[in-house]
């Protein structure tokens, strides 16, 4: 199942590592970078990799946000070989970079975090990349490189949104992770936006305070209505026998629709 929420928590929190991990986020990442100060961040990878180490038991997937440069390959010399660990995000990715931490990842999963004029880009580039699962966008930090003062619905940053979008499908990665919410009591505020990410063809958000977390996977999931109508939609198909047909109201369905439903069902998640 594709995550739709990804949690950050301080890698040099260890007291808040449990509750992170049962916020009912679909993935928790433990944070070695912004989060950490610099004179903790070597306690800090060692308490994530003791972690990671653990049995978790709470069926989120465990991923780790890394320093950049030299220190980074260290995070990873340190986390990759553990098998609990389901990714990587890797900060003010570039192709360049990327290809470091590809080389000493192991079979853990890449994330490329967007957070530079430079990587908006080269989205396509690097999602290209084999071995990138997914792109994410850093909107605070890419907003401060472009000289931006978003506004509150963060229009100007759409061209690049849709650009992850498109870079993602092109190269058959998953749907992007859309940026944090950064004003944690505006809860009506970040459900809107999921929304319209998910619309816009994103898959997932990232969170950084717990109570974000129910509202991001509320808005990241189809409404009961979109799985009964996709459902419907396939059994409409099967009993037409294939080809384009027209649906109870009067709308055409071919395999472009029919895809899309199939997508749609297929990201149910068990109660």
């Amino acid at each position: 199942m594709i995550a739709r929420s990804y949690l950050y928590v301080p890698g040099d929190r260890p007291d808040r590592f449990r509750k992170a991990l049962e916020s009912g986020a679909d993935a928790v990442v433990f944070d070695l970078e912004d989060a950490v100060p610099l004179a903790a961040k070597d306690e800090a990878r060692s308490l994530v990799a003791e972690a990671l180490s653990r049995e978790r038991g709470s069926g989120a997937e465990a991923w780790v946000r890394i320093n950049t440069g030299s220190r980074g390959l260290d995070d990873l010399k340190a986390i990759a070989s553990i098998g609990a660990l389901t990714g990587v995000f890797v900060p003010k990715a570039t192709p360049a970079s990327l290809g470091e931490a590809l080389s000493a990842v192991g079979g853990a999963r890449v994330c490329a975090l967007v957070e530079s004029a430079l990587g908006a880009l080269q989205m396509a580039a690097m999602a290209g990349l084999d071995g990138v699962s997914e792109l994410a966008l850093g909107e605070v930090d890419l907003a401060a490189d472009l000289a931006m003062s978003p506004s509150p619905d963060g229009r100007e940053l759409w061209p690049i949104r849709l650009d992850a979008v498109v870079a993602s499908a092109a190269h058959g990665c998953s749907p992007p992770v859309g940026p944090v919410w950064v004003d944690i009591r505006d809860l009506e505020g970040l459900a809107s936006s999921t929304e319209a990410l998910r619309r816009a063809g994103f898959g997932a958000r990232q969170a950084i305070h717990p109570t974000q977390v129910s509202i991001i996977n509320k808005a990241m999931s189809p409404t009961p209505e979109d799985l009964e109508r996709a459902a419907h939609l396939l059994e409409l198909a099967e009993q037409a026998g294939g080809g384009a047909y027209v649906d109870d109201d009067g709308r055409m369905i071919d395999e472009a629709v029919l895809r899309s439903a199939r997508r749609l069902l297929a990201t149910v998640r068990p109660r």
